[in-house]
């Protein structure tokens, strides 16, 4: 089985909590976003802003990891109405903020008319070249 790459579109509040945390959560906590995702497969997060609906407009890839071993799994969370599933993932916890507009001329994400509209999925499969190209960006390697 190949190594996957998955762009996550959260708003940093978030990301950060999942970075603290060690678990991804995509696409409003679906399970059929976190089950895509295997062992091994690279996963960075794009976050539009600071917070979910408000908040300063970033437009950032905010976090860098990879998914680890074991299933997703589905927590309840306080209050009870609220039921995501996640996936374990190891962060790089050197990977810094860096802007999308830093790389769009490079990636293959942005190589095509109206790309912002893909990623209101949620979570798309990135190419081997934009993972590699945004974690050297992330982390300088």
């Amino acid at each position: 089985m190949s190594t996957r790459y998955w762009l996550a579109v959260v708003s940093r509040d978030h990301v950060r909590r999942g970075v603290e945390l060690g678990f991804a959560q995509a696409d409003h906590g679906k399970r059929a976003a976190v089950e895509r995702m295997s062992a091994g497969d690279g996963l960075v997060y794009y976050s539009p802003r600071t917070g979910m609906r408000e908040g300063e407009p970033i437009k950032s890839f905010t976090a860098l990891g990879t998914i680890a071993e074991g299933p997703a799994w589905q927590v309840e969370e306080q209050g009870g109405c609220f039921r995501p599933w996640r996936r374990a993932v190891d962060y790089d916890r050197d990977a810094r903020q860096v802007p999308i507009d830093d790389l769009r001329t490079e990636l293959d994400l942005t190589s095509v008319p109206n790309w912002g509209i893909v990623l209101r999925r949620g979570l798309v499969e990135l190419t081997a070249h934009d993972f590699e190209l945004i974690s050297r960006a992330m982390v300088g390697q």
